[in-house]
């Protein structure tokens, strides 16, 4: 069974105290854990940072109701990944084919930077998923956080294992991790990362599965 944290996990007492807040604030959002989305046959595993405040945290569902999710959707409506349409709420029929979207952090930190300790604590609802998935083959990593809680959930080791956008990294259970930069609207805007770019990630990852058979 897939570990995932409860809807009022209290492991990390900082997040916990935030979701509070937010409760408070917005009772009719999420403001929970945010669980993992998409096909539990999946080959491909896209790794986030963390929800969103306006974003999953509000809807409940990864990167929806936020400017990343534009482009994470659009691009994996293109590469075959995702059937039907992006609407940025969760109930908008989208569903995944043949890939999962899982955070590194389940809960949203403030200023959206969760602190090393709660990256580690958070951990195991990373690796669960991961580990649950027998056709797993491409762990597309979004940023350098998720990069690196994805090597050690997938048993790599960092100091091998260098985030770089596009670089790819085998792991010891023979899943191939490839990194990108994060979609977020700073990058975006700052053409750190260009829709092209990204683009360019998934047809990299479809082309491992086709050469993997």
């Amino acid at each position: 069974m897939t570990l995932a944290p409860p809807l009022d996990c209290p492991l990390c007492p900082r997040l916990a105290a935030f979701r509070d807040v937010q409760r408070a604030a917005h009772p009719d959002w999420y403001n929970a854990p945010v669980p993992v989305f998409g096909d539990s046959d999946a080959w491909l595993a896209i790794v986030g940072l963390a929800p969103g405040l306006q974003g999953a945290n509000r809807t409940g569902r990864p990167f929806t109701g936020d400017f990343a999710g534009v482009l994470l959707y659009e691009t994996l409506l293109e590469y075959g990944l995702a059937r039907g349409s992006y609407g940025a709420t969760p109930d908008d029929g989208l569903t995944l084919d043949g890939a999962v979207i899982v955070n590194a952090v389940r809960c949203v930190p403030p200023q959206n930077k969760p602190t090393p300790e709660e990256i580690r604590t958070c951990r195991p609802f990373l690796a669960s998923p991961l580990e649950d998935l027998p056709n797993l083959r491409v762990v597309v990593a979004l940023g350098q956080i998720a990069h690196q809680s994805a090597v050690k959930a997938l048993g790599g080791r960092l100091p091998k294992a260098r985030f770089g956008h596009g670089a790819e990294h085998d792991m010891p259970s023979g899943v191939l991790l490839l990194d990108s930069y994060h979609c977020s609207r700073y990058n975006q805007n700052t053409r750190v990362l260009s829709p092209d770019m990204f683009r360019a990630i998934f047809a990299r990852a479809v082309e491992i599965r086709a050469m993997a058979g």
